[in-house]
């Protein structure tokens, strides 16, 4: 006490009284109701809705001899060398799903189904049906399945407006995770608009510290309020189980899946004719803008949509319809959750002034004509499949800003082509100093070389050259 000084031991004193009077006065639960905290109201609402799947997968296999597998012998006769009696043995994996209405329509994860030949549904209850394919994609990684429960009415989980989450909101996962059964584990979610995580090419996702595991893949992530917020995808992890970094397809993509579905079963995705690239602190600088937001437009497509409402290069697209979008991914997928035909509102920066421009949606026009061929004689590009590049072949092989040019659209293995590293999606820029415009160009540019070559092409935005003797 004497350390203290008379002084502060009074004040010491006095604090303690206080705090032991606020004490005393706190409320005390007075039963297990009033401290009891419980998703189970939600989970008994919507965990019926959630289903586990499960697929067969016939493949054939060659019984080889280690001998085969030997880099000496591989070195004389090559990987693909065909001895051994063919064997089937059956893949069996296993997902989880969600009935979007009544009658057994199903979502799920295009990668859950992918290639298999048979589907079994299993729902909460624990009834089993067969179930078929009506619409997959693999650049958004979505399925529609369709069972048939007779007269029974399915329990359905409606779709919430995923623009309205929130960070920081609650979330329930639920699926069947490595198989042991439906599971439910909870959450919060930690980042919204999450583009650059290399998974699909519309990749625009919800991340979630609520577990999810291999077997979760299909399966619902659920609002406190029991809507689908979105449908768990994939995980980040370095040992196959979650370590608390999940991503889920928004459901504002699912219901524009969805509506292909109701509109004949055909995915059609809204284009407008421009390229870009997210703006970076530097370029933001140079722009004279506040801080890094939106794309830059690098290119725009003559007389496409984006021209004809007048955006031009240079200028920095911020919104579609109101909502932000920070990078091509993001735009993509914007524009992927609108209808055909209809009108989108692009808000873009020009020189520090604001536009509001309206856009029309288009499907990719298809010229020139793709005039597919197959390239054969005695010329580096032998084996190989090429087209004429218009925004609608550019679409179907994910070349995000070629228009125009002429493409590898496919390679046979084994030919002089794949050897020497050509992959289809190469765009065909010249040869031998010859700029090419169409296949026709290439062709007579093929024929015309002496025993010499030299190829120019590009791929992901880099030009190489290859020069062959």
């Amino acid at each position: 006490m004497s350390r203290l000084g008379p002084f502060r031991f009074v004040l010491l004193a006095a604090a303690l009284s206080l705090a032991s009077e606020g004490a005393s006065a706190q409320a005390v639960p007075s039963s297990r109701a009033e401290i009891a905290f419980s998703f189970s109201s939600v989970v008994k609402k919507t965990a019926p809705a959630v289903v586990n799947i499960y697929t067969r997968r016939v493949v054939e296999s060659r019984a080889v001899s280690p001998l085969f597998n030997d880099p000496f012998f591989q070195q004389f006769f090559g990987n693909d060398f065909g001895f051994g009696v063919p064997q089937e043995r059956v893949q069996n994996s296993l997902g989880s799903g969600v009935i979007l209405r009544p009658d057994g329509l199903i979502v799920t994860n295009n990668h859950v189904i992918q290639k298999s030949d048979q589907i079994t549904v299993v729902l909460s209850d624990r009834r089993e049906f067969p179930a078929h394919l009506l619409l997959a994609d693999d650049r958004i990684d979505l399925a529609l399945l369709k069972i048939d429960p007779g007269k029974s009415q399915l329990p359905t989980l409606p779709l919430a407006d995923s623009d309205q989450l929130e960070v920081g909101d609650l979330v329930l996962a639920i699926g069947n995770p490595f198989g042991v059964g439906q599971t439910v584990t909870s959450g919060i979610i930690s980042a919204l608009a999450r583009t650059q995580v290399g998974i699909g090419d519309y990749g625009f996702f919800i991340q979630t510290d609520a577990a999810i595991n291999p077997g979760n893949s299909g399966g619902a992530l659920v609002t406190m309020d029991g809507k689908l917020a979105g449908i768990n995808t994939a995980i980040y992890s370095k040992s196959g189980g979650s370590v608390g970094i999940g991503f889920a397809i928004p459901s504002n993509m699912v219901a524009s899946f969805l509506a292909a579905e109701l509109k004949g079963g055909h995915l059609n995705r809204p284009w407008i004719g421009v390229s870009g690239q997210a703006v970076t602190s530097d370029m933001a600088e140079a722009l004279g803008l506040d801080h890094p937001t939106g794309i830059i437009v690098d290119d725009v497509f003559p007389g496409g949509p984006a021209a004809a409402a007048g955006l031009k290069r240079g200028d920095v697209i911020i919104a579609v319809n109101g909502k932000q979008v920070e990078d091509a991914g993001g735009l993509r997928f914007r524009l992927a959750t609108l209808d055909m035909g209809g009108t989108a509102t692009v808000t873009a920066l020009r020189k520090g002034q604001r536009l509001e421009l309206p856009v029309r949606l288009v499907a990719p026009p298809e010229t020139p004509p793709a005039q597919k061929t197959q390239l054969s004689g005695a010329h580096p590009l032998a084996g190989a499949v090429v087209a004429n590049l218009s925004p609608a072949l550019a679409e179907e092989l994910q070349l995000a800003s070629e228009w125009k040019g002429v493409v590898i659209y496919r390679i046979a293995r084994g030919t002089v082509a794949a050897r020497l590293g050509l992959a289809p999606g190469d765009v065909i820029l010249a040869v031998n100093g010859q700029t090419l415009a169409s296949v026709n160009d290439l062709r007579r540019a093929l024929e015309a070389a002496n025993g010499s070559w030299d190829i120019t092409f590009r791929r992901n935005g880099q030009t190489r050259t290859l020069r062959i003797d």
